[in-house]
C-alpha cells in the first residue's frame, strides 16, 4: 500500500491556514523579554503580511513567564486588527476566565497525553486536566461568550520524560475532551519525535472520531522532519497548521524540544506546491530579519532566509 501521494491533490487543498505562534510558543522559551512595543510592531507587520490567525500570548502568572506578562495589552491591540483571529493559551480555569473577559477569539488549552509531561507542565494528570477543561467549557457557556475552546493534544508522538506515548491514549483523551464540549482539537508533536508515517497513522485514526473538529497540526522541526510531517497531515485532510517565525520556541518542560516549524519555510513550501496561504513571503522574510535583530544572541532557525526565493516563484502571496 502506498503511504503518501507524490502531489497534493489541489482540488482538495487550494488553501491552508498557518497560525503564527511565535508571540507565545516562540517567546516563552527564550531567556530575554521582548518589549511590548516590539510585539505590537510584530503583530502589525504579520497582519500586513497576510497573517489572519495569531497566538498572541498566554494568561499565566508573570512570575512564571515574564516573557508573556503583557498578554492583555498585546491581545487588545490584536483585537483592533479587522479580521484577525487572536488566540491565547491558558493553563487553567483562572487563565480562561481572564481570556474570556478580554474577549480572546480562541482559548488554547494544552492537554499532555504523556502522564509525566502533564505533571511537569501543569502539575495535573491528563484526566485531571480533562476535568479542568470541562469546568472551562461550563464557564464559557455561563458567560455567554463566543470564545472558541481548542484543545491541543501535546506529546502525542512521544515524550523525553516518559518515552512511548500510545496512540490509543491520544484517541481516548481526544474523545474525552470532545465529550465535554470543546469546539476543536489539534495534535502536537511537542518534542519533534514524529515521522511522516507516524503522523499519517495517528491522524487517520483520529479524523473519523473528531471529523472537522480536528483541524490543526502542530509540529516541531527538532530533528528536521517538521515540514515532512505537515505534508503527511495534509494528505490526511488537515489544512491548518501552527508555525513560528524564525522557528523559535519549544516547551520549557520538555528537554530538547526546541524549534517550531518556521513560518516562512512552511509558507514557502505550501505556496511552491500551489497551496494558497494568503501570506506574502517577502514581507515575512523582512519581519524575520527584524525579529532576529531584536533577539540578538538568541537562536533562530529556518532555511528560506539563507537562500531566498527561487527565481521561478512569482506568486508571493497566493
Amino acid at each position: 500500500m502506498t503511504l503518501f501521494a507524490l502531489d497534493v491533490p489541489t482540488d482538495r487543498f487550494n488553501h491552508a491556514t498557518i497560525r503564527e505562534v511565535g508571540l507565545r510558543d516562540g517567546l516563552q522559551s527564550l531567556s530575554q523579554v521582548l518589549p511590548t512595543p516590539h510585539k505590537i510592531e510584530w503583530l502589525q507587520a504579520a497582519y500586513d503580511a497576510g497573517q489572519r490567525e495569531i497566538e498572541v500570548g498566554s494568561f499565566v502568572p508573570a512570575r512564571l513567564l515574564p516573557q508573556l506578562a503583557d498578554t492583555a495589552e498585546v491581545l487588545a491591540f490584536a483585537k483592533s486588527l479587522p479580521g484577525l483571529t487572536a488566540s491565547v493559551l491558558v493553563p487553567n480555569l483562572k487563565g480562561a476566565e481572564r481570556a474570556i473577559e478580554c474577549k480572546a477569539d480562541v482559548v488554547l488549552l494544552p492537554l499532555s497525553v504523556s502522564h509525566a509531561h502533564s505533571l511537569a507542565n501543569l502539575r495535573k494528570t491528563p484526566d485531571e486536566v480533562v476535568k479542568e477543561i470541562e469546568r472551562i467549557v461550563a464557564a464559557r457557556d455561563a458567560a455567554g461568550s463566543n470564545t472558541l475552546i481548542e484543545v491541543g493534544l501535546s506529546t502525542a508522538f512521544g515524550c523525553p520524560l516518559q518515552g512511548q506515548v500510545k496512540a490509543e491514549e491520544v484517541i481516548r483523551l481526544m474523545q474525552a475532551v470532545l465529550d465535554v464540549g470543546v469546539d476543536r482539537v489539534g495534535i502536537a508533536d511537542t518534542v519533534g519525535y514524529a515521522d511522516p508515517a507516524m503522523v499519517s497513522r495517528l491522524f487517520q485514526q483520529a479524523l473519523p472520531i473528531a471529523g472537522g473538529k480536528l483541524n490543526c497540526g502542530h509540529f516541531h522541526d527538532t530533528r528536521g522532519l517538521g515540514l515532512a510531517n505537515v505534508y503527511a497531515a495534509m494528505l490526511c485532510g488537515v489544512t491548518r497548521f501552527d508555525a513560528s517565525l524564525a522557528g523559535i520556541g519549544g516547551c520549557p518542560h520538555a528537554p530538547g524540544a526546541s524549534g517550531n516549524v518556521a513560518t516562512e519555510d512552511l509558507a514557502f513550501m505550501l505556496q511552491s506546491m500551489g497551496v494558497s496561504t494568503g501570506q506574502n513571503l517577502l514581507q515575512l522574510l523582512e519581519l524575520r530579519k527584524k525579529l532576529a535583530q531584536w533577539l540578538g544572541d538568541e537562536a533562530v532557525h529556518g532555511t528560506l532566509w539563507k537562500a531566498g526565493l527561487p527565481k521561478t516563484m512569482t506568486e508571493l502571496s497566493q
